[in-house]
């Protein structure tokens, strides 16, 4: 007998991927558990499994930079609270992130894919949900999108959760209406510029070190979870003069746009079904 949940719990991260760099990404999770009835006639009651799948899945994969431990070239080193991540970044130069380490989740495999991570959280997810359960399986699904998207990272110092941790993203699509007509070329232009891009903002700039003749950018600040900073080719990077929330990425997109066009509306998503919408007359 099996029990399954579909669209459990939204997983927002980041990955390092040796050809593509930083890539923020959106999975939706789904549980399947395999096992016997109980006296109830359950296997395990679904607000239980709801509950409890999501809240691991919250804590130990959401919002962190996803690390394939086994990736050739990588280096990690621990310092006091502060974990390191260094690596060659395909776009030249080098990667280097340092954070609490609870900003990380590393999993033994080469590369990040839906498949590496599946297999990781069934391993993990086994022994967390509670009734007799043969077997567990977890699928990550990325959401069906007829149009343009980008994947970007990000981190938002002033948050109280985990979005404050430097390198966290999303997988995202984007709406451009121009006079209440969707512009579908506009939408492809944007996602071609930022595809996996960092949003960074200017404040948190602190400096641009030329790392084997490429220029980086080193940003850091100070959040409630500790010390953070993220060095990384400048190419790899677009800045703004606020905060990424998505509410100021669609504002900023929106902005940009106005400066050529007239009524201008900017449907901007963090991820799967959330975002915010700026105007511009």
């Amino acid at each position: 007998m099996k029990l399954f949940v579909e669209n459990l719990n939204n997983v927002d991260v980041s990955y390092l991927d040796a050809k593509r760099g930083l890539v923020g990404e959106s999975w939706m999770a789904g549980i399947t558990l395999t096992g016997t009835l109980d006296n109830q006639s359950m296997i395990c009651d679904f607000g239980v499994v709801k509950k409890t799948a999501k809240n691991w899945l919250d804590e130990f994969i959401d919002h962190r930079l996803v690390v394939p431990a086994n990736m050739a070239d990588l280096h990690i080193s621990k310092h006091a609270s502060l974990t390191t991540v260094k690596f060659p970044h395909p776009c030249g130069g080098e990667f280097i992130c340092s954070a609490p380490d609870e900003a990380f989740c590393f999993i033994d495999c080469e590369t990040i894919d839906s498949d590496s991570v599946s297999k990781w959280l069934n391993q993990r997810l086994n022994s967390v949900i509670p009734g007799d359960i043969d077997d567990l399986s977890v699928t990550l699904t990325t959401e069906t999108i007829d149009g343009a998207f980008y994947h970007y990272s990000h981190g938002l110092k002033k948050h109280n959760g985990n979005c404050q941790r430097i390198a966290h993203g999303h997988r995202s699509k984007i709406e451009i209406y121009i006079d209440n007509s969707r512009n579908t070329q506009l939408e492809h232009d944007w996602a071609v510029q930022w595809n996996d891009i960092y949003i960074g903002t200017i404040e948190d700039l602190h400096n641009q070190p030329e790392i084997q003749g490429v220029i980086h950018n080193h940003y850091r600040y100070t959040a409630p979870q500790g010390e953070f900073s993220l060095t990384l080719p400048q190419s790899a990077c677009y800045d703004i003069e606020t905060d990424s929330t998505v509410e100021q990425i669609a504002n900023h997109i929106a902005g940009v746009i106005s400066k050529s066009h007239n009524n201008v509306l900017v449907k901007a998503f963090e991820g799967i079904g959330k975002g915010a919408i700026a105007s511009y007359e």
